[in-house]
């Protein structure tokens, strides 16, 4: 089933289209809220293109419900599929479908914070070369309450000084990925140069993002551009121990891949990554000889890499 409502905003003549695309799938309590927030941002010229991948509760009657309530305020395009084909394909459809210029990823359980849009947009526009930007999110749980005022920062741990530079953003996203929820606006031409998601994976956002790395495509601005809800589902998240051994194995296959996308020393800091990844499946497989062998490798291969690496202030100036 597909349904869209045409509507033009005001003036967005004045401003390139922005499609947000958003991959839903058994979010029912959560998705109207993600709506909500595009229709709330007040970037003017924005449509939605949303996909319902094969949810099996209430999530594709409430998109539906939601998208003829406001079709005389904005464009929407809802597509439901009766298969759940995995966030991979899903994003390649949506990216498929969408008319703007530039592609805002959301997610379903989280929510755009107002002035996201506008900001992300000026960034790709003062930055030619850029292919992506990246922001920060704020945590809420599962009821909208605040956790924490950065995801980046406070949930991942991550030095956000070294997003200020292509150096330090190569380091960061090959060694210590901090990126939680929708934080990112693409430009849709970004997707001939670095492909599309890779279909398959079930978390395919370091795959993506390492090959933006790669080619000093990826910018950062430091501002919230996105609610990260934690609701005990996220994917990223589990603590069950064989999902766990499932996705970091899948990661570890990501590294192995990407090393080649790498000049040095970004090629050496990556396969030092895979070893780290193997250590961790090593420890929850209760192997502890092949945990110190990889940590050994890890250590060994970190150390040359760091060798090579730019002095650390290029890669900790202030923005």
């Amino acid at each position: 089933m597909t349904a869209a409502a045409s509507h033009k905003p005001v003036n967005a003549t004045v401003k390139p289209l922005v499609s947000v695309l958003i991959p839903a799938y058994n979010h029912e309590r959560y998705v109207e809220r993600c709506l909500d927030s595009v229709l709330e941002d007040p970037y003017p010229a924005k449509e939605i293109v949303i996909i319902d991948d094969g949810s099996t509760d209430r999530t594709g009657e409430r998109i539906a419900e939601w998208a003829a309530r406001y079709r005389d305020q904005l464009r929407v395009e809802y597509v439901h599929q009766e298969q759940n084909r995995g966030i991979a394909a899903t994003l390649n459809e949506l990216a498929a479908r969408a008319h703007g210029e530039f592609l805002r990823l959301g997610a379903s359980d989280d929510y755009l914070l107002p002035g996201g849009l506008e900001a992300q947009v000026q960034y790709l526009l003062n930055h030619p070369r850029k292919r992506a930007v990246i922001g920060d999110s704020i945590v809420v749980d599962q009821y909208g309450n605040k956790l924490h005022d950065s995801g980046m920062r406070d949930l991942h741990g991550a030095d956000k000084r070294l997003y200020a530079t292509d150096e330090g953003i190569r380091r960061a996203v090959i060694s210590h990925w901090a990126i939680g929820g929708p934080v990112a606006l693409l430009r849709k031409s970004a997707l001939e140069t670095v492909d599309r998601w890779t279909e398959g994976l079930r978390i395919d956002d370091w795959d993506f993002f390492l090959r933006l790395a790669a080619r000093d495509a990826l910018g950062f601005i430091d501002l919230p551009v996105c609610a990260y809800r934690l609701h005990g589902k996220n994917v990223s998240r589990t603590r069950h121990t064989a999902t766990r051994i499932v996705n970091l194995t899948e990661s570890w296959r990501v590294a192995r891949r990407g090393v080649e996308l790498f000049d040095e020393p970004y090629r050496t800091l990556l396969r030092a990554q895979s070893h780290y990844i193997s250590a961790k499946i090593a420890f929850l497989q209760k192997r502890s000889v092949l945990l110190g062998c990889h940590m050994l490798a890890y250590l060994s291969l970190l150390a040359a890499s760091k060798v090579r690496l730019p002095p650390s202030g290029r890669l900790v100036e202030k923005t």
